[in-house]
């Protein structure tokens, strides 16, 4: 099997997961199919995809990881529909579609984030109880630190209030790696304590932190070449708003040069972690797309 196929295959367990986590009962009609209209709307399920791929390479349990990884996403994805909000970035599509607020409304949208995070919870939570493991209880320490005031949210606001400021390039790896890599780092850390490989940590930490800034410089770089149609969202908005990106500090060609360079070194680690060549490909993938 090829890397692509291998790719499709992982991102079809992983949407199977996911319709079966969020098939519940007893909730209002209108905020279910808000929740639905998110997560359903595509995306790579790259998160997830590191979580199940590196617990696969430290032989832990997959169907955990899996669950684990899918929390995740649900955390990703409550965090872009609040970020497509008139008070935050003001996006009017997402992955193609009209954004969440645009076809249910602000309010209900809000709630929908916010249900997708407490899902989260109750799925970890739940996870941690059935299995009565210190470490399933390190890893939701880990996503949780991930994804709170001490992480994306803190990027988040580094980001809000960083308009019309020049950043240096330290503050701009700062910012990103609380809102991009944070969420990134604990979606590969917690197969370490999934697997029971407290040992691996550091060395998946540093991967997944030069995975994490590759990641966004190249989100950077779509923002200002990338085509909308292929995006799927406006492009050129953080060059409107006045934001620092990797673009705006270090022009296109050193942005580029950089990418490559934390791809690289990303790809050395990953050939350490995973024998059977996935984690590297992924890697390389994530450097070329073109959304």
């Amino acid at each position: 099997m090829n890397f692509n196929q291998m790719l499709l295959q992982k991102q079809s367990i992983v949407n199977k997961r996911l319709n079966e986590l969020l098939d519940i009962s007893g909730i209002p009609e209108v905020l279910h199919n808000s929740i639905k209209y998110s997560v359903e709307a595509g995306g790579k399920r790259i998160r997830p995809i590191l979580t199940i791929s590196i617990t696969e390479a430290l032989d832990g349990n997959i169907l955990d990881a899996l669950d684990f990884g899918c929390a995740i996403e649900l955390i990703h994805t409550y965090s872009l529909i609040h970020d497509d909000l008139p008070a935050m970035d003001n996006d009017d599509f997402r992955r193609g579609k009209p954004t969440n607020h645009k076809v249910f409304g602000e309010a209900i949208a809000i709630l929908a984030g916010d249900a997708l995070l407490n899902f989260a919870i109750e799925i970890l939570s739940q996870k941690a109880i059935n299995n009565n493991n210190l470490n399933y209880i390190k890893a939701i320490n880990e996503i949780f630190k991930a994804s709170g005031a001490r992480g994306m949210i803190a990027g988040q606001t580094i980001d809000i209030t960083s308009e019309n400021r020049i950043l240096s390039l330290d503050e701009l790896y700062k910012m990103h790696s609380l809102k991009t890599g944070a969420i990134i780092e604990a979606s590969c850390t917690v197969a370490a304590y999934i697997s029971g490989r407290e040992d691996r940590l550091e060395e998946i930490k540093q991967f997944s932190q030069h995975l994490g800034i590759a990641f966004q410089i190249v989100d950077d770089i779509l923002d200002f070449v990338g085509d909308e149609k292929k995006l799927g969202k406006t492009v050129g908005k953080d060059l409107k708003s006045n934001k620092a990106t990797f673009v705006t500090i270090l022009g296109l060609d050193e942005a580029k040069m950089k990418a490559q360079e934390h791809t690289k070194k990303a790809i050395e680690i990953a050939n350490g972690l995973d024998k059977t060549g996935f984690l590297s490909k992924l890697t390389e993938y994530l450097l070329v797309r073109e959304n």
